[in-house]
C-alpha cells in the first residue's frame, strides 16, 4: 500500500544532463523521476520507506539558457593507503580547470505526486513518516539542501494541497527520458518515454533497459 504526497518546488535554473551528451552538458526538457525523488529523499529518509514518482506537474513554460561553468577536469580519488595513513586528498582548481558549455533550464517549477511503500524494516508505521514528511516540509527542514542537478541551483519547495490549472493543452512527446537507477541490478540505468499531456507527465509508464 502506498501513501501519498504532493510537493511544489521551483528555482531560478536546473540542469538534468541527458547521458548520451559526453562532453557538453544538456539538461531534459523536464525533471527526470530520478531528480524528483532525489528532492524527496534530501527532505525525509528512512530504511523503512522507499519513495516511488508518481506523476510530475510543469508548472512553467520549458525554457533554456546557454552558460559556460568552471569545472574540475577529473575526480580526486582516494585508495585505502591514503585513508590508513591519514594523508589529505585535495586537488587544487587552478591546476585542473576547465570550461565547459551548459544548456540549462530556467525559472523552473513541478509538483511532484508521489507515495512512499514500506520495506519491511523497522518502523513500519506509515502515518508517522507521513506525518513527520509533511512537518519538515512545512518548516522548511530537509537533511541536505534539494538541488536541481547540480549544487549551484538550489530547490525551494512548499507543501501542496491543490493543483493548478495546467500551463500547457495537449500532448507533446519529450522522448525517451532517464526514469532511475536499478540498485539490484549493478546500477543499471532505466529510461521510459515521456509523454506530457496537459502538462503532466505519468512517470508509471512501461520502463525499458
Amino acid at each position: 500500500m502506498g501513501y501519498g504526497i504532493k510537493l511544489r518546488i521551483w528555482g531560478d535554473y536546473a540542469l538534468f544532463t541527458r547521458p548520451e551528451m559526453k562532453v557538453e552538458r544538456v539538461s531534459y526538457d523536464v525533471i527526470t523521476p530520478s531528480a524528483a525523488r532525489g528532492i524527496l529523499e534530501a527532505i525525509y529518509w528512512k530504511p523503512a520507506i522507499r519513495w516511488v514518482v508518481d506523476c510530475i506537474h510543469v508548472l512553467k513554460p520549458v525554457r533554456f539558457e546557454n552558460i559556460r561553468r568552471n569545472e574540475l577536469a577529473s575526480r580526486v580519488t582516494v585508495n585505502n593507503r591514503d585513508m590508513t595513513e591519514g594523508r589529505q586528498i585535495c586537488r587544487y582548481i587552478e591546476n585542473d580547470r576547465q570550461q565547459r558549455a551548459s544548456m540549462i533550464s530556467r525559472n523552473v517549477e513541478y509538483i511532484i505526486e508521489a507515495h512512499f511503500e514500506l520495506t519491511g524494516n523497522e518502523d513500519a508505521d506509515p502515518g508517522k513518516h507521513l506525518a513527520i514528511f509533511e512537518r519538515r516540509v512545512k518548516k522548511g527542514q530537509c537533511f541536505q539542501r534539494p538541488y536541481f542537478g547540480c549544487r549551484e541551483f538550489p530547490v525551494e519547495f512548499t507543501w501542496c494541497d491543490t493543483i493548478p490549472e495546467p500551463v500547457f493543452k495537449g500532448r507533446q512527446d519529450l522522448g525517451y527520458m532517464l526514469h532511475d537507477l536499478d540498485f539490484t541490478d549493478n546500477m543499471s540505468p532505466k529510461f521510459f518515454r515521456a509523454i506530457m499531456e496537459d502538462g503532466i507527465i505519468n512517470c508509471r509508464r512501461e520502463v525499458v533497459s
